[in-house]
């Protein structure tokens, strides 16, 4: 039955790296799809409802971070970026906007099945064993439809990698957490070396709950040891 295969629209201008990608993921169950630029992905968006999307960063005409930041207005599909430049800007740019993961080209194959497969994993996790309510601080969570709702009832989704950053911190309330545990609790693998991205996901998540860096009353720095969410979480069924 083809009702559980996963679609992935692969986002690149380069022929060849689409072609070569569409075969390898279809070769492991996928149902990919391609497009060669903005226009072509948005064109599939009207038809298709891909579970998930690997976009190239340097693309001509709107390029990658400008596609996932429109996209993140309206949707919460999981994103992996691919970037061929050596500075971390575009990867942290990339991941302030939205994106789930990234990789560096020239990449392996295997290395970003693996990372599609865990991102996946990560968005479907279901809920069953939680409430479906959790209240922290003057903010709900609704663990089924991922949103956020403030204290005027007012909802609004969050991505992938945001909703799996604050269920972390929703399971250890007032306990302080290393960039390290995040990472691993959040990504199901170990950082790289001197990987920051945390930090760019926390500010992310701050933005959402309408805070900053200096004056956050929910997610708080601890120097030299980490973060925590400084609020105790009531679970509402």
């Amino acid at each position: 039955m083809t009702m559980n295969v996963s679609t992935v629209v692969v986002v690149d201008d380069d022929r060849e790296i689409r072609e070569l990608l569409k075969d390898y993921l279809e070769q492991h169950g996928y149902r990919a799809l391609l497009a060669e630029d903005g226009d072509a992905l948005y064109g599939l968006l009207r038809q298709e409802k891909p579970d998930l999307l690997v976009m190239d960063i340097m693309m001509p005409g709107e390029d990658g971070l400008s596609l996932c930041r429109d996209l993140r207005r309206t949707s919460d599909v999981p994103i992996i970026m691919l970037t061929a430049s050596a500075d971390e800007t575009d990867r942290i740019l990339g991941l302030e906007l939205g994106a789930d993961d990234y990789l560096a080209k020239p990449f392996n194959p295997r290395e970003l099945l693996a990372r599609i497969k865990a991102v996946l994993r990560r968005v479907r996790v279901a809920p069953a064993e939680s409430a479906r309510l959790v209240r922290f601080g003057s903010w709900q969570l609704d663990r089924i439809t991922r949103e956020l709702i403030d204290r005027d009832g007012q909802r609004s989704a969050l991505s992938g990698a945001d909703y799996l950053l604050l269920t972390v911190f929703l399971d250890h309330p007032e306990q302080v957490l290393s960039r390290e545990q995040l990472y691993d609790l959040s990504r199901g693998r170990r950082a790289p070396p001197l990987d920051r991205s945390i930090d760019v996901h926390i500010c992310r998540l701050r933005q959402r709950l309408g805070e900053d860096a200096q004056h956050s009353q929910l997610i708080r720095t601890v120097r030299g040891a980490g973060y925590v969410l400084a609020a105790p979480v009531e679970t509402l069924g």
